[in-house]
């Protein structure tokens, strides 16, 4: 079975386990009496006033013809107002009266109860987990990451980080660049020097993430009194597009000049096109480079400085 087959299942096995989780097959939401479509009409002229209706077709994937009977309904049973629309004379916008909000609530109120109450059963680190997951789901079927998904943020390295850097160093490089293992063991011993010496005040680990998921890295560590090496940036596939690289040097130098460094250094290759950017337009500097054969490949090393 190739890859692309696989994929295939799991995707088609998961919508059936999903359909059956929410209840699509039943007919009735929640014992509602609307079903899944239906009450997803009715989340979306709850969540927004004025759709016009083809519009809401658009966005719901709905057949127009659908969708106008599903709005006969709900304007029958006195749910549903429409008025001439400010935008376009020759269209209608669509609003819930009072009554449709009334019918809502309850609605909402089970669907929003049936989901804690799944999710109660999991402890924080696993909602984590599925939260981030479903986000990525989301982004990579789409092409875009959710309307609704949470800005990232950058905070301080935690127990478990390390070994997500330490990977994620070795996939990327791996596709990216074709570096082989010697990579990854490379990342690892820095990784693991990184814990076994934490001096904290003087050096962090920076990791951002969205919605429980780890995003990009970047560590700042001793390298003397007056110097910091600023050491493991990485931003992964997911976070890429989000200014993250930028964002996390910024942070690695704003600590280093608040732990009195007076300079900062790294060490990268001359490939590294994004990142060599992002130095330079930090005021970064190129002190050496040296070619060298590591990790697979012919490579030149470079070194950068930073006066803070």
């Amino acid at each position: 079975m190739s890859d692309l087959e696989r994929a295939v299942a799991a995707l088609r096995r998961f919508n059936r386990f999903h359909t059956r989780l929410v209840g699509a097959l039943s007919g009735s939401l929640h014992g509602s009496g609307f079903t899944l479509t239906e009450a997803r009409v009715l989340y979306e002229l709850a969540r927004r006033d004025g759709w016009l209706a083809g519009d809401l077709a658009k966005a719901l994937g709905l057949d127009p013809a659908y969708l106008s009977r599903i709005l006969k309904r709900f304007a029958a049973a006195g749910w549903l107002q429409r008025e001439r629309s400010a935008s376009d004379g020759r269209a209608l916008s669509l609003h819930l009266s009072a009554a449709g909000r009334a019918v809502f609530a309850p609605l909402d109120e089970a669907s929003q109860a049936e989901a804690a109450g799944r999710l109660r059963t999991l402890d924080a680190e696993q909602r984590g987990r599925l939260v981030a997951a479903l986000t990525e789901a989301e982004t990579l079927l789409s092409g875009t990451p959710p309307a609704q998904a949470a800005a990232p943020v950058i905070r301080p390295h935690r127990p478990g980080d390390i070994g997500w850097v330490i990977a994620a160093h070795g996939r990327i490089y791996a596709e990216d660049y074709g570096w082989d293992i010697e990579f990854e063991a490379f990342v690892a011993e820095i990784a693991a020097g990184f814990l076994r010496e934490f001096r904290p005040g003087l050096e962090q680990g920076l990791i951002a993430e969205r919605d429980g998921q780890i995003l990009g890295s970047a560590f700042v560590m001793r390298e003397s009194d007056e110097t910091a090496k600023l050491r493991m940036v990485i931003v992964d596939r997911p976070g890429r597009g989000l200014g993250l690289g930028k964002a996390l040097v910024r942070e690695a130098i704003r600590f280093a000049r608040t732990a009195g460094y007076r300079g900062i250094q790294l060490w990268t290759n001359d490939i590294l096109h994004a990142a060599r950017a992002i130095y330079i337009a930090e005021g970064f500097r190129l002190i050496a480079e040296e070619k060298h054969h590591s990790f697979g490949q012919d490579l030149v090393g470079q070194n950068w400085e930073l006066v803070l």
